[in-house]
């Protein structure tokens, strides 16, 4: 049957319901969250002589619960106005809201009595044929079942969403035997096109995939850790990005996380792994059973592994804890000769495998874990998924690794690395030898685009299914690179569309970027039909190459700097108008430069999660790669009459003058970043063959070669006037320091087309010249310069 998901019910508004409820809001669905009315009166509602009948009351705990997630951070929703869309209620005076629901999201306490009255409760009221499924991380799934109907259980599986829903994008879709296997594809289909995220048809197992592989890798890194004799610090430094995992390593995470819920995940395993031949390893470490008795549980009890305090001078200091005496002291400073000389290794592959063959503490606590999670991801098959790729699609979207455990393997090396972990004491499972013994020397390889995994029941490599529709650039780098240079690579990906990547650290943009972008629109003018710039990357763009220009402004090379600009600034216009469709496919940080590309492109196929702006205020320059000049364009092109144009000028004018960065693609639009036709791609693995397909139809419609615009209204001494009485009030109030306005009136001068005596018609070149003289006059400021160091050197800005 055809199925529409047009109204949600989440049964359960806490930590998990309301975000669930916010990320549906967030892709346009209308969302029904209940939870159960109050017994009794707050202190506040008893004050103002408030009853339990009163809906304000009957509904204070559900929105008290929304309210609090709608102003958490990160956001819950890309904006805030989508909140409209969460209708709230109770599940005495609501439940029969269901009735309009197709498909209702179970997120109540994790306690099997509760969620089976309440599904008895669902029962009364939900239409035949409507979804229901439960969030629970560790109640089987199938022991839900009991009493319900038959068509209850032909629609009923888990969907176990990771926290934070909208930015953690593992789905777990856990069907039980008696679940539609067409509810099960659908279920499947929806949360990758819909939801964004990568679902993982996981197993009725405990914990299921990611939790069970992921608090595994946790417990057996204490376990080692006390082996070796290493402390937090010395952890979180091995077992962060340096190993392609996230910033948080291991005791941040926890700490986020919360001590209580590792404890109850991994007791859980301990009771129900009978089977499991690493059972021991889940029993709690002393020191973190000491911990959860004394409510040392990390930041929701302001103390775990880190404790943060305030020295005597007031500043914020991060106490790390002994895990041997459990007292905190000052972060120790971590250095391991193995880690400095893995450092400036960029490619991630390349890291791990020098890091493996390496001699300290460090590289031996990696190499141990890391033959342990092997052996232990190996057994798991096929007791919690029949296909390797899974365990690693859960690891990566779960829990934020860059390369799931086969695939770190697979850099290591497979055979060599089972010799190794043969004479530590690691024996992977038999099926592992058995493809080697078949000449399957990869987990994974590529052939033409596709990537394709070791399936092992066939013993033949296989396509992952699903990503039919994913453009991956690593599968197309054997036979597919038409061109290349230190800090790009053109792809041909297919039916007449380049694709350009940028590999600079951060994918910042200096001479090899600008070269391959002249380079990409040469090629794709002469035998192609169009071209999409994007990558799989973290990151699309932190911006320009400051360290570059830091080093020529320092030298006082102003005309190299000049011509630097100058180049950047056709090099946008190239972009804009070349004679093929350029779309430009933005995602996480898309900073200055980035942002700069991103305006020019014929079309925008941005990610959701697109932190896009220009940010050039905060090192003290203004966006002089066109960026300035668009938004000029873009403002006056918005113009209608009788609008008060000035307030859309002084939005643009904010928005760059105080550096904002949109937080989601949505926001961007709200900022005039991406226009209305722009377009936004949930799934963020869809990003590239969404813009693929943008271009085509570009292509397909007859596109044009457009002609630069002679007739950008700008508002002369008009709004120039405004804008430096602002400047002048704010410097005198105490609010902008001498440098900050003195960078805001070389921003006004350029937006408002200088010193004209009325509001006038210039073209875009005339803009770009203002930009490039602000800018290169902002390059020989002390203050400048200051700034530019303070980013380069410590990564934030400094104020002056």
């Amino acid at each position: 049957m055809k199925r529409n998901i047009n109204k949600v019910a989440v049964l359960g508004s806490g930590v998990m319901g309301s975000r669930i409820a916010a990320h549906f809001a967030n892709i346009g669905v209308q969302v029904l969250l209940l939870d159960i009315a109050p017994n009794e009166l707050s202190p506040e509602e008893q004050a103002k002589g408030l009853a339990l009948e009163n809906p304000q009351v009957r509904n204070r705990i559900v929105n008290t619960a929304l309210q609090t997630a709608i102003a958490s951070n990160p956001a819950p929703l890309y904006k805030k106005d989508f909140a409209k869309r969460i209708t709230t209620g109770n599940f005495t005076d609501n439940m029969k809201d269901i009735a309009t629901a197709d498909w209702i999201i179970e997120v109540v306490v994790e306690n099997l009595k509760i969620k089976q009255q309440v599904f008895a409760q669902v029962e009364e009221f939900r239409k035949p044929g409507t979804l229901i499924t439960s969030n629970t991380s560790g109640i089987p799934i199938h022991f839900m079942l009991e009493g319900r109907s038959e068509d209850f259980q032909k629609h009923f599986c888990g969907t176990h969403f990771f926290n934070p829903p909208r930015y953690l994008k593992l789905l777990e879709i856990i069907p039980t035997p008696k679940t539609d296997p067409e509810v099960v594809k659908f279920l499947m289909h929806y949360g990758d096109l819909y939801l964004g995220k990568t679902t993982v048809l996981a197993k009725d197992t405990p914990a299921f995939i990611a939790n069970r592989v992921g608090i595994y890798a946790i417990m057996q890194g204490l376990q080692v850790m006390n082996k070796l004799g290493l402390n937090v610090d010395e952890i979180d430094r091995i077992t962060g990005p340096a190993i392609g995992r996230p910033k948080s390593a291991t005791f941040r995470t926890l700490d986020v996380v919360g001590l209580d819920t590792l404890a109850k995940v991994a007791q859980g395993l301990y009771q129900t792994g009978e089977k499991d031949e690493s059972r021991d390893l889940f029993q709690l470490p002393g020191y973190i059973q000491k911990m959860v008795e004394n409510n040392w549980l990390g930041d929701k009890s302001k103390q775990g592994f880190y404790k943060k305090t305030k020295t005597e001078s007031g500043a914020t200091e991060i106490l790390t804890l002994d895990l041997n005496t459990l007292e905190y002291g000052p972060k120790n400073k971590v250095k391991f000769q193995s880690m400095e000389t893995i450092k400036p290794i960029e490619d991630l592959r390349a890291r791990l495998k020098a890091f493996a063959s390496a001699s300290d503490k460090a590289a031996d606590f990696f190499r141990e874990t890391s033959y342990g999670l092997f052996q232990y991801s190996s057994n798991r098959i096929p007791e919690i998924s029949d296909e390797l790729y899974r365990i690693d699609d859960a690891m990566k979207a779960g829990f934020g690794w860059d390369l799931g455990p086969f695939e770190v393997w697979d850099a290591l090396g497979v055979k060599e690395t089972v010799a190794n972990m043969e004479k530590a004491g690691y024996k992977p499972a038999a099926w592992v030898s058995e493809m080697l013994q078949n000449g399957a020397e990869t987990f994974y390889k590529s052939e033409a685009g596709k990537r394709l995994y070791y399936d092992i029941p066939s013993k033949t490599y296989k396509q992952i299914p699903g990503t039919e529709n994913f453009i991956i650039l690593d599968n197309y780098r054997s036979n597919n690179v038409v061109w290349k240079n230190k800090g790009a690579t053109l792809h041909d990906i297919g039916d007449g569309i380049l694709n350009l990547e940028f590999h600079t650290k951060m994918n910042t943009m200096g001479s090899e970027v600008v070269q391959g972008i002249h380079k990409a629109i040469d090629l794709a003018e002469k035998d192609f039909r169009g071209l999409v710039i994007g990558n799989n990357a973290p990151n699309f763009s932190a911006g320009a190459n400051l360290a570059l220009l830091y080093m020529n402004a320092l030298e006082q090379e102003y005309d190299e700097i000049n011509l630097m600009i100058k180049q950047f600034q056709n090099t946008m216009m190239r972009v804009r108008y070349s004679a093929i469709p350029v779309v430009v496919a933005p995602h996480g940080l898309t900073l200055g430069g980035g942002c700069e590309i991103t305006l020019h492109a014929d079309h925008v196929q941005a990610a959701a999660e697109t932190y896009i702006g220009l940010v050039e205020f905060g090192v003290g320059l203004i966006p002089a790669g066109g960026g300035t000049k668009e938004m000029t364009l873009r403002t006056a092109a918005a113009f209608e009459e009788g609008d008060p144009e000035l307030n859309r000028l002084r939005n643009a004018f904010m928005n760059i003058g105080m550096a904002k960065v949109a937080t989601s693609a949505h926001e961007a639009r709200d900022m005039n970043y991406l226009r209305p036709g722009d377009e936004i791609s949930i799934n963020q693995n869809r990003l590239i063959a969404d813009a693929k397909a943008a271009a085509i139809r570009l292509a397909e419609t007859g596109y044009t070669k457009p002609t630069q615009k002679t007739n950008i209204k700008v508002e002369g001494k008009s709004g120039l006037g405004m804008f430096l009485t602002g400047a002048h009030a704010m410097y005198e109030g105490g609010y902008i320091s001498q440098h900050d306005k003195k960078i805001t009136e070389k921003l006004a001068y350029i937006m408002c087309g200088g010193d004209l005596s009325a509001p006038t018609e210039v073209s875009e070149q005339y803009l770009l010249d203002l930009e490039r003289e602000a800018f290169l006059s902002l390059t020989g400021e002390r203050k400048t310069l200051e700034r530019i160091q303070s980013i380069l050197t410590t990564g934030k800005p400094l104020r002056n």
